[in-house]
């Protein structure tokens, strides 16, 4: 991935104008609803600027090349850590939040290492075996220091937040080195957001039946198997951006995005009901925070990848 890659990719070339598309025809029935219909838009407005920003930054990350997209999803993963600290109280504990930090940071180090001349990934078989190295280092802490009250949430939650937001979410990075890479990375994304928003429409089109009341009142087995639809016909509408894909390949992939994402926003939905909380934070407009963005993301990076590295390789 690199700026000159980027033009060249018809791959990458279709989802700008795909994206872009979509969101110049939101743009305008906004503005149909606001000044012809009368309609009171302004949540969906709030929502619809959240995606001003967020979009140009994703794509511009791409744009640049894979460097910029292993600091974007360091970032993000430092950034939604700090929420879920901050949520659960551990943001107190510098010893273990400043330890996961720079695991995080290590993630980061070991994603932007490039691969060899003969296609051998850099450092991706580290990478999958961290979690070993990071729970170690985090179970010594209290050692360490002599603590035993509290210690065992605290580390537990620490761990958490390192194998889920970090570890997990960082599976994303190395889809950036693959051989396919603006076809896997884009079509990850895009398809994880067509799952939320088709979640969302089947929930307010035709829900009745609650899907998980105690932990998200809002969604309905309606609007969970509509989406799941939507993701299973999309490897099929997008099947250019999968190209090697066979059919059972992109069943699992509609099965992963359909499913998977749908879990990921339910996972930190537990999170956040346990806390007493709404939202993770308020850093997007319309959007929450950066964990409520990224949920289904973290979910589903790591099996979409594995997915493919075990019916192809990643090199």
């Amino acid at each position: 991935m690199s700026i000159q890659a980027a033009l060249d990719n018809t791959i990458f070339q279709f989802y700008v104008a795909l994206i872009l598309g979509i969101l110049g025809f939101a743009g305008l029935i906004l503005l149909l609803m606001k000044f012809v219909l009368k309609k009171n838009v302004t949540s969906i407005w709030n929502t619809y600027r959240g995606w001003l920003i967020m979009i140009p930054l994703a794509l511009g990350s791409v744009f640049v090349g894979r460097e910029a997209v292993v600091v974007g999803i360091g970032l993000l993963s430092i950034f939604g850590f700090k929420e879920f600290a901050r949520a659960t109280g551990i943001y107190k504990d510098w010893w273990l939040t400043g330890s996961v930090y720079f695991s995080i940071f290590i993630i980061g180090l070991l994603a932007i290492w490039p691969t060899s001349p003969e296609g051998h990934p850099g450092l991706f078989g580290l990478f999958r075996v961290t979690p070993v190295f990071v729970v170690a280092f985090l179970l010594l802490i209290p050692i360490i220091r002599d603590r035993t009250e509290g210690q065992l949430q605290w580390v537990s939650l620490s761990i958490v937040g390192y194998v889920y937001i970090g570890w997990m979410f960082g599976h994303l990075s190395f889809l950036a080195d693959s051989n396919n890479a603006y076809g896997y990375v884009l079509y990850l994304i895009l398809a994880v957001e067509v799952n939320d928003v088709a979640a969302f429409t089947f929930g307010k089109l035709f829900g009745k039946h609650k899907f998980r009341p105690n932990i998200s009142p809002n969604k309905t087995w309606e609007g969970f198997f509509g989406a799941l639809a939507v993701s299973l016909a999309l490897p099929w509408l997008l099947g250019f951006s999968l190209p090697e894909f066979g059919p059972i390949q992109k069943i699992l992939a509609g099965l992963i995005i359909g499913i998977g994402g749908q879990m990921g926003d339910l996972s930190i939905s537990v999170i956040k009901r346990d806390l007493g909380v709404k939202d993770m934070g308020a850093v997007i407009p319309g959007h929450g925070g950066i964990l409520d963005r990224i949920d289904s993301l973290i979910y589903t990076a790591p099996l979409f990848l594995h997915m493919i590295h075990f019916f192809y390789g990643l090199w």
